[in-house]
């Protein structure tokens, strides 16, 4: 019988061509080809020569395909055989033994049936890519005929070969980021979770609200004076939600530029504007499926107020220069310490998109309101701020550094008392803490740290008594060991154990109840 060589060129690549995923192609290729030659088995072949072992990456049989990469290891003489360089493709015929099929470098161990066999080992741009094996169980010797057939088909079974061998890495670095992203979120999550610092204390009512609407879909409006940590109660709302797995997207709203607002937001079409080289994705497309927090809502231009809100509504956006919709899904957390009302009546603010964003209002109190919740703040500070600056150890605070903390109030919230952690972090050179610049640090008052008239303080006993209670409540009532009170307070746990017995604070056993 007479074979069309370019018909059966033609229809035998477009089979083994036609799919990234090799083990089906291999099953197409084989039904078509054992028409002309003897075939009830295929399989593929790459030699590793790091790790001295041949893989097979893929097989195919008149039952099915499969990929499950196998590896057995190459003898010396195999390896001496591979050493041998060849610019063409070479094919082996073994018709008559398995010692014959050995005898050209190539493997006899993955468990493949028995028969005549026919072995092309292909050479694409003059580098080696690999085998393929064809064997046939009836018996039927392979001729030159076969060989010759064969031959046809050695570039485009090393591009396929070579597209498997792509497609696999980057099915592996896939998974890899995949998994990446899954431990990093975990970690976030953790890190959150650490970082509501007072969420038993002082920020307990915003806590419950968080709790309360993360699982939900509806925005939400974070209000409080600068630096009180919007921020983390935004992280804490999204690492708490169904939305945990999708992103996070932060845009400070105050930092973008008024021309490009727009294009930052909802992205842009090639050729929309001068410079607008490429197609741009806008920051509410990156955060489809998870949560865009917009910081400083309030600095946000009418024109891009009025795309916000349709966002709110409609769920859609328009890139600049697009004529098409793109939909979104996600949820909106926004954030601002202004008056948005005042900014209302001002004409600053649109009030329906007030309104949209006020649906569930979380009011964070400043640090002054919650100063039971410093001591913690302070620890978590003095052993964050360590890391980042590399110090040896942690260091501790003087007798009245904490009272000095307590007394003053502030303005600029957890953010001020963590610059303030982080400035005397680099000024103590390892020796006990104090805070005397305070006043230094607040210029519309004088005297913060001096007693004013009207005003009442805790006592020492009292300020230590809490701040022990929180620590407490903090590790679950463990004391000795790491991440216990003792280690955390920088005191011996006999002699923390005498001064809770002193200041009448329960612990042990008996009070492990208390402080889970």
């Amino acid at each position: 019988m007479k074979i069309d060589e370019n018909r059966f060129f033609r229809e035998a690549t477009m089979r083994i061509c036609g799919n990234l995923e090799i083990d089906k192609a291999l099953k197409d290729c084989l039904l078509y080809i054992r028409d002309y030659i003897p075939a009830d088995f295929m399989g593929f072949v790459i030699y590793l020569p790091d790790e001295k072992a041949y893989e097979s990456l893929a097989v195919a049989h008149l039952s099915g395909s499969d990929t499950l990469p196998i590896k057995i290891p190459a003898t010396d003489k195999e390896e001496k055989l591979l050493e041998v360089d060849f610019r063409k493709p070479r094919i082996t015929i073994a018709n008559d033994s398995k010692a014959e099929f050995r005898n050209r470098g190539l493997p006899q161990g993955f468990n493949w049936p028995e028969g005549p066999s026919i072995i092309i080992e292909m050479v694409l741009s003059g580098k080696r890519m690999g085998a393929l094996i064809i064997i046939n169980e009836q018996k039927i010797e392979y001729t030159q005929t076969h060989s010759d057939l064969l031959a046809l088909l050695n570039e485009p079974l090393g591009i396929a070969l070579t597209n498997s061998i792509r497609y696999r890495k980057v099915n592996q670095l896939k998974n890899i980021l995949a998994d990446d992203k899954r431990y990093l979120q975990n970690e976030l999550s953790k890190l959150t979770e650490q970082e509501v610092i007072g969420a038993n204390n002082g920020l307990k009512k915003v806590m419950k609200s968080v709790h309360q609407v993360a699982p939900m879909n509806s925005p939400v409006l974070l209000l409080g004076e600068t630096g009180v940590g919007k921020e983390v109660i935004a992280n804490a709302i999204h690492y708490s939600s169904s939305r945990r797995e999708g992103p996070l997207i932060k845009v400070n709203c105050g930092a973008l530029s008024s021309n490009l607002v727009d294009s930052e937001l909802f992205g842009h079409e090639k050729g929309a504007f001068t410079g607008a080289v490429a197609q741009k994705r806008g920051r509410f497309e990156r955060a489809n499926g998870g949560t865009i927090f917009l910081d400083e809502i309030g600095e946000l231009p009418l024109d891009a107020q009025v795309r916000l809100l349709r966002v709110l509504q409609d769920k859609q956006i328009e890139r600049v220069g697009g004529e098409e919709s793109v939909s979104i899904d996600c949820r909106i957390i926004a954030a601002t310490h202004r008056n948005l009302m005042q900014m209302v009546k001002q004409g600053t603010f649109r009030e329906d998109l007030y309104f949209r964003l006020k649906i569930f209002p979380i009011t964070i109190p400043p640090l002054r309101e919650r100063k039971m919740d410093i001591p913690l703040l302070v620890q978590h500070f003095i052993k964050k701020k360590s890391r980042e600056l590399a110090l040896p150890g942690f260091s501790t605070l003087a007798p009245e550094a904490l009272e000095q903390l307590i007394r003053h109030d502030w303005p600029g919230n957890v953010r001020e008392l963590e610059n303030a952690i982080e400035r005397t972090l680099i000024i103590s050179k390892n020796q006990p803490f104090v805070f005397d610049d305070l006043t230094v640090m607040d210029g519309n008052r004088e005297q913060d740290l001096v007693s004013e008239r009207g005003r009442s303080f805790l006592t020492l006993e009292s300020i230590d008594r809490e701040h022990i209670k929180q620590v407490m409540q903090h590790t679950n009532g463990k004391i000795e060991g790491r991440s216990g009170a003792a280690e955390i307070l920088g005191m011996n746990s006999g002699t923390l154990r005498q001064k809770m017995r002193k200041l009448r604070i329960p612990f042990g056993r008996k009070a492990k109840e208390i402080y889970q």
